[in-house]
């Protein structure tokens, strides 16, 4: 599971990263009619965003959670700052679990 839990981990900071520099290409376009900074920044957190999900399913595989579990891990990568702490809780889930095996 340390595999899986890795890249989901640098997946989880940096689409938390992307997704609070894609809020302000939003304002940037909307509040400022500044559209140029969102275009570019919206593609490349969509492909990260995809990226999350594809760690999340290998981690949650692995870990053998159950379904609405790893949906809500899934949806961690959709709310500003959120990804930060689900990526917390998920990494405690995970070294107690560790813990608990050895």
């Amino acid at each position: 599971m340390e595999s899986a839990l890795k890249p989901f981990r640098v997946l989880a900071y940096v689409v938390g990263v992307m997704l609070l520099v894609l809020c302000v290409g939003m304002v940037l376009r909307y509040g400022f009619d500044i559209p140029g900074p969102s275009k570019v920044i919206s593609p490349i957190h969509g492909g990260l965003y995809m990226l999350y999900l594809v760690a999340v399913m290998n981690l949650g595989m692995k870990a053998r959670w159950t379904w609405p579990y790893m949906l809500g891990v899934m949806l961690g990568g959709t709310v500003p700052f959120l990804s930060f702490y689900v990526e917390n809780r998920v990494t405690r889930r995970m070294t107690a679990a560790t813990a608990a095996e050895a």
